[in-house]
């Protein structure tokens, strides 16, 4: 193929291919050369240009394929248009010799075909440049197409097209002639044909102005006649066309003279006359109506009155949002109109009506839903509700008019029932895509939307009433706030107008609805609400008898309204079940024998009545079922199953009694049975056993004797086809933007699809995804379907014998009837059938004996060979599914078997089609037949069929069917994959483009082929890449089919390539194509299209995006995309579809695909994304009305911008987004969220305003987050403030968001200032609307939170500018106080938990951050004190603003305490396990109540941890002593405040001591937390978890509550393993560190327990001899410590635990493996050091908490621990630092060594002997050499140091042990490294000055001379760096210091040594000036010295002075040289003592 690559074709590598290879070469060149030509130079294609001609003119002669021949027009078009021109005529004069030849044999028809297609392509191009050619080219075209074929006039109108679009202007002359020969296409036989003449037709109207002037009526009667038998494709490019051509007749200027001067422009309502004719008339002409039509019998042929419906919709899209705004009124009245009382033959019979009241509502729903913005909406509105008034008033009058003419009035009201129907269906569509931003609309009293609504519940129409109660629960739905007080009014109204049946039941129906909308409102409604409900329900079945004439109504609206209150769920029910099982036992009789005695008495009244009750109780119960599962208790069941047996019993004798009383029962027995048959389908099948045999009986009857002769395929079977196969039957049955209408043509004639008033139960039912309202089916229809079901569920449950008299009977009755009835039997039952089977292989079960597998063979082998295609598409299903039930290989190769042996006999269509989709459909459920001879057999039978070109069906069913198998065969498919490859390439090249079906087939191939190939598409060897293309090219070829669906097919095939072989996709076209795409008027397209754009952009969303607006700036002639990407790029783009899409599936892969977009490229793009959103945002319905209303009380404080921010920028201009939905802006605000967190992730310059600005002024294009903020706050500003309450949610997150990330962002132009600080006014306009009343309980709740962090952030200092916020908190904190019963009951109770939670929270979270500050001012001014004087006054101010915020929480603290502990009482409570419900209170908790008890449970999750915390701090600031003095009286664990209830004073326990209040309290907070921190459940939150932990800090920061679990040993232990459970679970070292600071305080707590226990035992027995005194502490005498009773046990685990983790070698069974020996040592990161080194402190403090005993036997194990520490972690740092670890491990040390326990008298020998082993391990780590990290001698050494100063002298001065340890700093002195050496003297410095001198003089001894000796040398080599000096320095000090300490007699010698070398160090004065800083720093440091070792020891001094007078010289020559610098530095020194010795231990461990 790559060959094939050159600008003219390669002929000789040509000729050597055989026939289809030939034409996929030629393909593949005329590909490259489409691309090739526009980028070649003009030179070279001018070169070669009469060559390439000649090769493209000797291809049309060689009959072409349709993909070919487009191809060779659009590559001669090309070339001539940039190369020259003169050949041109004489091509176009070839061309028309062809198309003049004479041959028709079919061979030649393909090159024709190619001339007429060249023909166009050539016009299209070059237009005008080709002169006047053009009439001699039309004429013969139009010549030709007289005996053209279907194919050639399709070619011939689509060339016509192209020419006229060419020519544009030019071809006048020809416009008649062209205008004759489509019309005559328009109602051409074949469909393609007349889509084809619709293109034309349309391009010509672009200048023919006849068309739509003059000849206007005729162009749509014309139009209307298309319609006659057309099929989807067809009225999709007709009703264009029409739309056009009378929007433009609409809007034409006044035409020239030139035309006939008998125009006059049409107005609108002629316009609408004309398409009113079509939808009320048909294509039957305006005066020749034919005489049927006079006499009324015919109705308008369905498919004329669908197309005219797309044409209206096309017509206002056209004419756009804006015109249909102005001209909206007389829109909507005449669309109204086509269903009124002034065209009865419209509306004449039900099923007409129907499908009439769907198109309406269509139309209304595609103008005013897709082109108007929200405001526009909202006027929309208030026109409708004008209409609804104004039909109120004609119906008024009519009802209470008692004349004469009263009857002729109701054909009135009868007749006005559709427009309501449309009108209020319109209504609440409308309003529900509003939300709550059609709040104003509500409120509007002038306009009295609910009060028209109402009014109309009482119309004499049941569809009225019941749209009217649908309309309502819309409202509902949307305005969430509207729910209760409907119901209420509703409610009330019915219990007032008891006696009205209209009344009754419109007002039930509305109670219903709005019960039915409950589930959609996440605030719910008063629980009450149910018993009131429940309580009407029952009056009105008790009273129904009481008056004849409304029996039925109250019966019907008393079930009703109990179905409709199960959907409230199992919490409301349970309430009610009693009463409701009741009910339902009294509806039936008894036994068998009341209901004979029933059937012998009553009428047919009485008898309707008793259906439609028994009816209705069955729709309840089965309402119960379905919606509260979680009641359905065995016992439950065993009440539901009495009346059960003897429902059957009626069922079976519903005929017998029709019989006795006539046809006026005929409905009502057929609703009984379709609502039996529902109920018994969800109940457990046990639990009817009995009642199999009667009801089987009745279902066989329902299917084969079916009461219509109604073909119910088009509902019964769809679900039972696999969906991938509907894809066979045509566009009817795939998802389409027109989908609601298109229904109807389904359909029979007998049938318009569902409608509400069909089953008035189905109100509060849930709708299906695709409609906006339920469409219940006539319930002769919906019985068949409910007895499908229910077959299948009993036939898989009885015996196999039973079975096969079943299926018997069930064959009989297909043969015994006839014609059109025995396809509808055998409908029925292949349906029933495939339900069994079904049911039988979800439940595995097996089919029976060998007579039923045959008798169901039989029944299904009938099906595949039914003249219903989707009957055969069943029956193939059927037939899979059998195979899969029966599931035995044997049985599986029979059916197969017959299908093949069908299949090479049968020669018709429909048995071809049925056994080939049936060969297929196996593969599906049996995953594959394993045999290869199978697969091939299949293959080879399938390609025979897919090349029978006599018939399009047969190949795309087989070719489908190939696609299965490829699909699923596996690796087994492999050997044919390159032949079914050419296959289907062959089939591509040739197969006509108006047989899309085959051509959507072979896209499902090809696609299924990929698949298989998978990953091995990347291969680069020859088979590999040949394949490749091949698939490329079969891809490129679905791309230029005409057909969309096609067309989506390859996009989708793409789209697999991609993600196989990425690198071999050419991006760049493929996202042109797609941007091409993204509008179409196909919903598969565009779903294809963005589902491929969402694969793309999560690899390269980048290029994806460069590319798009590449090719729009390209923008080649043929591309207007509906959407501005120039603007706003792809994204915008996908942003704008969004806003008006409607299909929920393609929205959310929208969201996702921009998801992914802003991931990648957000950071990269930050100004062009923030500005998307901004204009997203800002084109808020009405924002500047809403924003105005703050900026007056901030003004004074508020800057210039904020001003501006507040109030919109009021830009009239070009904005990119015109009124958004609500939705998308909510989408916009989600993605402000997600661009700040990814700025997060990207770097800290995006919340750094100083590094941000620098990095921009380095480079212009660099964008950061925090140069944005204004508009951050902006948006989030807007969203917060807006109509609709979703956005404002958003908005408030985004604020909160905004704040949390940019509270600490300095100001630097006013240091101390935050950036944020500038938007205090904002964010206070933001917030405060969201505390007003009205607003909804979750938006305050949100608010509450922002205002917490607002607060909590510290951005505000002043006092006085907090408090606005803070005064918003305040005020929600008295509505808290005020109680549940000063809320309006508007929601359910568990929204004002919520909001009562979401308060408490915030204030907990306020306070929380006011005493953490304090507690860090209180020590920042501890520290400050510590360091200077003067510290008063900048304490005051410091603290002034924490103190202040402290102050603010302070006033309100005593209320607030109360409340918390309220809250945590209740979470206690229901955090109980479900055992203990009982123990619970009746009444509910303070803050939630008893029934709405789940719904609280999650508020309180969310909120209990700050609530927790904050309690804390409270009781422990108060230290756990404050006892409110009113609380004297009352109970006092539980903390009375407004709200506890119901609680008198009798019921209150005595008063309690304050001890034991603070008990209670201790528990309640520990108890909550170690619950929690049990088992926090792996999603809990990390903030949790953290705040529960600090809880417990606080807890224990103070004695009473330490002393409460000191003295609980058990406690201890518990809450020591909690934590320790939780350091395991939690890896998080932030939880881990927290948890240690816990473990430290209960050690802590334990070490005080214990000596307090000490301390009074002493002072108890201080009289008494010591030895008796008990043993305190663990390990009492034994030192026995038991696991899991023991503190210091679980300590030690813990610890162990944390070190282990950290360090592994410390583990000794890791040691040993070789993994951890040969392993370096790991470095610790900083968190680990933290963990490591808490540990240590812990375990430090363990022995404190033993007897002496105790400490005995654990001090080895944590020895070995901290001497493990010390040895793993002391390596050497770069910087010569101490590591932390090790610095901790000494700590804890010396810790030890200092202990009690090491002196005290039991303990004392084994402590000694245990730490002498100690300091031999640490000897020994010296000696352990590792090759790879040098040990830091340095913390060894310190080590040994504190072995010797802190552990008692017989540990250290053991011979032995002291020799080593002063050989270790014999080394360590002659270390090379100046640092160490500087340490040791150090270390040697602080054991000289040991007190004890049996430690310290061996030391001496040892080491003195040496140091003296190293002093010496320095004189020979001075010190070269400031190291080196330091070493010096502090050798001097060690000498110095043992000088002091040494006796009388040996200190002149030390003095004698000491003199020499310091003066040796002393420089002249000469030598001063030129010396190096190092020597002169050494100079001064020994003049120092002298000055004040000389006055000390002046006697030697002077005796040194006088015997060396060199000595002498050189002190008075530094002395006098230096006399006035001394002075200076002297000073100097003093101030800065620290400054010689840089590096200092963080810790003095000696």
């Amino acid at each position: 193929m790559e060959l094939a690559h050159s600008l003219l074709l390669n002929e000789e590598e040509y000729n050597q291919l055989g026939g289809y290879q030939k034409s996929e070469f030629i393909f593949e060149w005329l590909r490259f050369l489409e691309k090739l030509l526009p980028v070649t130079s003009r030179a070279d294609i001018r070169e070669n240009q009469k060559k390439l001609v000649e090769q493209l003119t000797t291809l049309l002669n060689s009959a072409p394929g349709p993909p070919t021949r487009r191809l060779v027009a659009k590559n001669l078009a090309v070339l001539y248009s940039t190369g020259d021109t003169f050949s041109v005529y004489q091509t176009i004069e070839k061309c028309n010799e062809l198309i003049r030849s004479k041959d028709d044999s079919p061979s030649y028809l393909p090159t024709k075909l190619a001339a007429v297609v060249c023909l166009g392509y050539l016009y299209k191009k070059l237009g005008r440049i080709l002169g006047n050619s053009f009439t001699d080219t039309v004429g013969n075209v139009l010549k030709a197409m007289k005996n053209a074929e279907s194919q050639g006039r399709y070619e011939i109108m689509l060339s016509l097209q192209n020419i006229l679009k060419g020519l544009g202007a030019a071809a006048i002359p020809c416009h008649r002639d062209i205008y004759k020969a489509a019309r005559s296409c328009l109602t051409d036989r074949s469909m393609a044909v007349r889509c084809a003449a619709a293109k034309c037709l349309l391009e010509l109207q672009n200048e023919a102005v006849f068309m739509w002037s003059t000849d206007l009526d005729s162009v749509v009667t014309l139009c209307f006649k298309s319609f006659e038998g057309s099929n989807y494709d067809v009225r999709l490019a007709v009703s264009k066309l029409l739309g056009t051509i009378l929007a433009r007749a609409l809007t034409s200027k006044q035409t020239p003279a030139s035309t006939k001067h008998n125009f006059c422009r049409i107005s609108l309502e002629g316009v609408m006359e004309l398409l009113g004719t079509g939808f009320l008339r048909g294509s039957s002409g305006f005066l020749r109506a034919s005489g049927d039509m006079l006499k009324g019998t015919s109705s308008v042929s369905r498919d004329v009155r669908v197309g005219v419906t797309q044409a209206y919709v096309v017509f206002a899209s056209t004419l756009g949002g804006q015109w249909l705004e102005r001209n909206f009124s007389a829109f909507l009245s005449h669309i109204l109109d086509l269903v009124s009382q002034s065209h009865p033959k419209a509306i004449q019979s039900q099923v007409d009506a129907i499908g009439c009241r769907r198109c309406v509502s269509f139309i209304l729903r595609a103008t005013v839903g897709g082109l108007l913005g929200e405001k526009a909406q909202i006027a929309a509105a208030k026109e409708i509700c004008q209409a609804i008034w104004k039909l109120k008033k004609v119906v008024d009058a009519a009802m209470s008019d008692s004349n004469l003419e009263t009857r002729i009035m109701t054909a009135d009201v009868t007749a006005s029932q559709h427009v309501l129907v449309c009108a209020l269906q319109e209504l609440g569509s409308l309003i529900h895509g509003l939300g709550t931003t059609a709040a104003p609309l509500l409120q509007d009293s002038s306009t009295g939307v609910l009060e028209a609504v109402i009014s109309v519940i009482l119309h004499p129409s049941i569809s009225v009433r019941l749209t009217a109660a649908w309309c309502l629960r819309c409202i509902a739905v949307a305005l969430p706030s509207y729910v209760s007080l409907l119901l209420d009014r509703c409610i009330e109204r019915l219990s007032a107008l008891k006696s009205s049946p209209e009344a009754v039941s419109g007002y039930s129906f509305a109670v219903a609805a709005l019960l039915g909308a409950v589930k959609h409102c996440p605030l719910g409604i008063p629980h009450g609400k149910g018993k009131v409900i429940m309580t009407v329900a029952e009056d009105l079945l008790c009273s129904a008898s009481q008056n004849s004439r409304i029996s039925v109504q109250r019966t019907q609206a008393g079930w009703l309204l109990i179905a409709a209150l199960m959907t409230l769920g199992p919490a409301v029910v349970q309430h009610h079940l009693p009463r409701m099982l009741l009910l339902w036992k009294c509806v039936f009789p008894l036994s068998p024998k009341d209901l004979e005695t029933e059937k012998t008495r009553g009428d047919s009244f009485t008898w309707q009545v008793t259906l439609e009750g028994r009816a209705g109780a069955l729709c309840a119960i089965k309402s119960f079922v379905s919606h509260c599962a979680g009641l359905l208790t065995d016992e439950v069941i065993q009440r539901l199953l009495p009346p059960l047996p003897s429902a059957v019993d009626l069922l079976t004798q519903l005929s017998s009694i029709c019989k006795s009383y006539g046809n006026s029962l005929k409905t009502s027995s057929t609703v009984y049975r379709h609502k039996l048959y529902e109920l018994l389908a969800v109940l457990p099948p046990k639990t009817y056993e009995g009642s199999f045999c009667a009801v089987l009986k009745e279902l066989v009857a329902d299917l084969t004797i079916p009461d219509s002769q109604i073909d119910a395929s088009t509902f019964l079977l769809p679900p039972l086809c696999h969906e991938d196969d509907l894809l066979l039957l045509g566009p009817l049955l795939q998802e389409t933007d027109h989908g609601v209408i298109e229904e109807q043509l389904l359909l029979g004639n007998s049938v318009a699809g569902g409608s509400l008033e069909y089953d008035p139960y189905s109100i509060y039912e849930k709708v299906a995804k695709r409609d906006s309202i339920p469409k219940p089916l006539p319930p002769v229809l919906s019985v068949v379907s409910a007895a499908t079901r229910l077959f299948g569920v009993i036939f898989s449950h009885i015996a196999e014998t039973h079975r096969l008299q079943v299926l018997e009977q069930l064959l009989n009755s297909i043969k015994q009837t006839k014609g059109s009835r025995q396809q509808i039997v055998q409908l029925n039952v292949v349906s029933a059938f495939s339900t069994s089977l079904k049911h039988l292989a979800n439940c595995k079960g097996s089919l029976g004996p060998e007579e039923v597998k045959r008798s169901a063979l039989t029944l299904v082998m009938g099906a595949l060979e039914s003249n219903n295609p989707l009957l055969r598409c069943a029956a193939a299903e059927c037939w899979a599914r059998l195979a899969q039930v029966v599931s035995d290989s044997a049985f599986t190769a029979g059916l197969a078997q017959v299908n093949f042996d069908k299949l090479k006999s049968a020669r018709d269509v429909v048995s071809r089609t049925g056994h080939s989709l049936a060969l297929g459909c196996l593969y599906r459920y049996l995953g594959g037949i394993g045999s290869t001879q199978h697969l091939n057999a299949c293959v080879g039978i399938l390609y025979t069929l897919s090349q029978d070109s006599t018939s399009p069906d047969v190949q795309a069913w087989a070719l489908h069917s190939l696609s299965l198998i490829v699909d699923l065969a596996g690796p087994l498919y492999h050997v044919h994959v390159e032949p079914t490859l050419s296959l289907i390439l062959m089939l591509l090249l040739t197969v006509p483009p108006t047989y899309t079906e085959v051509h959507q087939s072979l896209g499902r191939c090809l696609n299924a082929l990929i698949t298989t190939l998978g990953p091995e598409l990347q291969g680069s060897s020859a088979t590999v890449s040949a394949l490749r293309t091949s698939c490329l090219l079969g891809c490129a070829v679905m791309q230029d089919n005409p057909d969309c669906l096609v067309q989506a097919q390859a996009i989708s095939c793409l789209q697999q390539l991609h993600m196989f072989a990425p690198r071999h996709v050419n991006l760049s076209s493929l996202v042109s194509c797609l941007c091409v795409n993204l509008c179409s008027s196909y919903l598969l397209l565009r779903r294809a299209v963005v589902a491929c754009l969402r694969q793309l952009v999560q690899r390269e969303a980048a290029e994806v995006s460069e590319y798009a607006v590449a090719l729009v700036k390209e923008s080649r002639e043929d591309f207007t995309p509906d959407i501005n990407i120039r603007e706003i790029g792809l994204e915008g783009a996908l942003l704008g579809l969004l806003d008006k899409e409607l299909d929920q599936r393609l929205c959310q892969d929208i969201k996702e695909t921009l998801s992914h977009m802003l991931t990648s490229m957000a950071v990269e793009k930050l100004s062009f994304w923030l500005k998307l959103c901004k204009d997203v945002l800002a084109a808020s319905a009405d924002f500047n009305t809403v924003a105005s209303v703050d900026t007056t009380q901030e003004e004074e404080t508020a800057k210039v911008d904020d001003a501006s921010i507040l109030t919109s920028e009021s830009d009239d201009r070009f904005h990119p987004f015109s009124n958004p939905r609500w939705s998308t802006r909510v989408f916009a605000a989600e993605c402000v969220c997600k661009i700040i967190n990814q700025c997060e992730n990207a770097g800290s310059a995006h919340f750094d305003i100083t590094l941000a600005q620098e990095r921009k002024q380095r480079d212009s294009r660099d964008d950061f987050l925090v140069l944005h903020l204004a508009d951050l706050i902006r948006m989030a500003f807007m969203a917060a403030t807006d109509h609709s309450d979703q956005l404002r949610l958003s908005g408030l997150q985004t604020l909160l968001i905004v704040v949390r990330k940019f509270a600490a962002v300095p100001e630097p132009e006013f240091p101390g200032h935050v950036i944020l600080e500038q938007y205090q006014a904002n964010v206070g306009a933001a917030l405060r609307p969201a505390f007003a009343p009205e607003t909804p309980p979750d938006v305050t709740a949100k608010a509450c939170q922002v205002c917490s962090a607002w607060i909590a952030s510290g951005v505000v200092s002043d006092l006085n500018d907090l408090r606005r916020v803070h005064q918003l908190l305040v005020s929600s904190l008295v509505k808290v106080q005020a109680g549940k019963e000063a809320q309006g009951q508007q929601y359910n109770e568990s929204t004002s938990t919520m909001e009562i939670l979401a308060v408490l929270k915030a204030w907990a979270e306020v306070y929380i951050v006011a005493v953490e500050k304090q507690k860090n001012q209180s020590d920042a001014h501890n520290h400050s004190l510590k360091t200077t004087k003067s510290a008063e006054e900048s304490y005051r101010d410091v603290t002034s603003s924490a103190s202040g915020l402290l102050d603010l929480v302070q006033a309100d603290l005593g209320t607030l305490s109360k409340l918390w502990l309220a809250a945590l009482q209740d979470f206690a409570l229901l955090i109980l396990p479900s055992e203990y419900a009982s123990q619970l209170p009746a009444e509910g908790g303070t803050f939630y109540t008893a029934e709405t008890i789940e719904n609280a449970r999650l508020h309180y999750y969310n909120s209990w941890a700050l609530i927790l915390y904050a309690t804390a701090l409270w009781l422990t600031t108060t230290g756990f002593i404050v006892v409110d003095p009113d609380e004297g009286v009352t109970n006092l664990s539980r903390p009375v405040t407004p709200t506890t209830m119901c609680q008198d004073s009798s019921t209150r326990p005595s008063v309690k001591s304050p001890e034991d209040v603070n008990t209670d309290r201790f528990h309640l907070i520990l108890g909550i937390s170690v619950e929690f921190l049990c088992s926090p459940r792996s999603d809990a939150a990390m903030e949790n978890i953290i705040a529960c932990l600090r809880a417990l800090q606080a807890l224990f920061d103070v004695p009473w509550p330490r002393s409460k679990i000191g003295g609980d040993q058990e406690l201890g232990v518990e809450l020591l393993n909690v934590l320790h459970r939780l350091i395991l679970t939690r890896e998080s070292p932030d939880i881990q560190l927290a948890a240690l600071e816990v473990v430290r305080l209960i050690v802590f707590a334990a070490q005080e327990h214990v000596k307090e226990k000490r301390r009074s035992a002493e002072v108890d027995d201080g009289a008494a001899e010591k030895e008796t005194l008990p043993e305190f502490g663990e390990g009492k005498d034994t030192g026995g410590l038991v696991p899991g009773k023991s503190l210091v046990f679980a300590t030690l685990e813990l610890c162990v635990c944390i070190l282990v983790r950290q360090l592994p070698q410390l583990n000794p069974k890791l040691t040993c493996s070789p993994a951890v020996q040969s392993g370096k040592h790991l470095l610790l990161s900083e968190d680990g050091i933290r963990l490591v080194s808490a540990a240590l402190v812990i375990l430090s403090d363990v022995p404190a908490i033993c007897s002496p005993e105790g400490s005995v036997s654990v001090l080895p194990t944590i020895l070995y621990l901290i001497i493990g520490v010390l040895k793993e972690t002391a390596v050497k740092l770069q910087d010569d630092q101490l590591p932390l670890t090790v610095a901790a491990s000494l700590q804890a040390l010396k810790g030890l060594l200092s202990s009690p326990m090491a002196r005290a008298e039991k303990s004392r020998t084994a402590w000694s002997d245990l730490l002498r082993s100690a300091l031999v391990t640490v000897l020994d780590c010296w000696d352990q050499v590792d090759g790879l990290q040098q040990r830091d001698e340095v913390s060894l050494l310190t080590a040994i140091t504190v072995f010797i100063l802190s552990s008692s002298p017989e540990v250290t001065t053991i011979e032995c042990l002291q020799k080593r340890c002063i050989e270790k700093f014999k080394i360590t002195l002659d270390s090379k490294d100046p640092f160490v050496q500087y340490k040791c003297y150090q270390l040697l410095h602080s054991i000289f000055q040991h007190p004890n001198k049996s430690v310290s003089y061996p030391y001496i001894h040892s080491l003195a001379p040496s140091i003296v000796r190293k002093l010496q040398e320095t004189e020979k080599a001075k010190p070269e760096n400031a190291a080196e000096l330091q070493v010096i320095q502090e050798g001097i000090k060690a000498l110095t210091a043992l000088t002091a300490t040494a006796e009388e007699e040996h200190r002149a010698h030390l003095v004698a040594c000491l003199l020499p070398i310091l003066i040796s160090f002393l420089l002249d004065e000469n030598a001063l000036g030129s010396a190096t800083n190092t020597t002169k720093n050494l100079h001064d440091f020994a003049l120092q010295n002298l000055m004040q070792i000389g006055p000390q020891y002046s006697s030697v001094f002077k005796k040194l002075m006088s015997s060396s007078p060199t000595m002498k010289a050189r002190l008075e020559s530094a002395v006098k040289g230096n006399q006035e610098n001394i002075k200076v530095k002297t000073a100097k020194h003093a101030k800065n003592p620290g400054k010689s010795s840089s590096i200092q231990l963080k810790t003095n461990f000696l």
